[in-house]
């Protein structure tokens, strides 16, 4: 652009060129453009930061993987060593004691006096076997170590009576049929079917020593029998 002078003669002016009024404006904008756009920047990336966050910061309950709602998820674990099984007892079978149907006599055939009265007594008030008496053993015999009880086959009931007589005393195994002739002091049986030959092992002991269970009642069962009657004893 030319300097001119107006008529008046004043100082020349300047016009100013189009270019020099635009400059300072579009400076000013770019600037305020500029920090808008990096606070704009900034806005979005905190906001991209938190959301990030916010997607992972989420609470997990690991206690319900069933997701029910419940308490599904939780495990009991059962420990095989510590299972108690309940063990039965083997049942125990003990043979009735019979005392009906054949009565004793009882023959002392041993070195201890008054034994075969005395194991008659116990021997009725006891297991409540009918006992008819108490008798010396033959001579022949003599003296028996080992008890040995005899029975009448003639009688059905006289071999029960025998080993139940047997299972009284504590275990008498020489149980066996009645030899023809009695093995008596006069070979006489008093109306018994059972005898039982008092040896060393059984005399003068009382049931309780012989046999507890069978004697206190605890273990056997006994059958009572009838009523006995008056009995004589002929024991020397």
């Amino acid at each position: 652009m030319s300097d001119m002078t107006d008529a008046s003669g004043q100082m020349p002016r300047r016009n100013p060129r189009v270019s020099d009024g635009g400059a300072p404006v579009s400076g000013a904008v770019a600037i305020v453009l500029a920090l808008v756009a990096v606070v704009a920047g900034f806005l979005i990336l905190n906001a991209i930061s938190n959301g990030g966050e916010d997607a992972l910061d989420f609470p997990v309950d690991s206690s319900n993987s069933s997701g029910d709602g419940g308490d599904a998820g939780t495990a009991t674990t059962v420990d095989p060593s510590a299972t108690t099984v309940a063990t039965l007892a083997p049942a125990t079978t003990v043979p009735a004691i019979v005392t009906d149907g054949a009565s004793v006599l009882v023959a002392n055939a041993n070195n201890v006096g008054g034994s075969a009265g005395q194991m008659q007594r116990a021997l009725e008030t006891g297991p409540g076997f009918t006992v008819v008496g108490a008798v010396n053993a033959s001579t022949s015999v003599g003296t028996l170590e080992t008890s040995v009880i005899y029975y009448e086959e003639t009688n059905a009931q006289a071999q029960p009576v025998a080993e139940s007589l047997g299972e009284v005393l504590g275990g008498v195994t020489d149980i066996s049929p009645m030899p023809d002739t009695p093995p008596t002091s006069d070979g006489d049986l008093m109306g018994a079917d059972v005898l039982l030959m008092l040896g060393n092992d059984k005399a003068g002991k009382t049931l309780e020593e012989l046999n507890p269970d069978t004697a206190t009642g605890g273990a056997t069962q006994v059958t009572s029998p009838p009523v006995a009657g008056d009995t004589e004893t002929t024991e020397g």
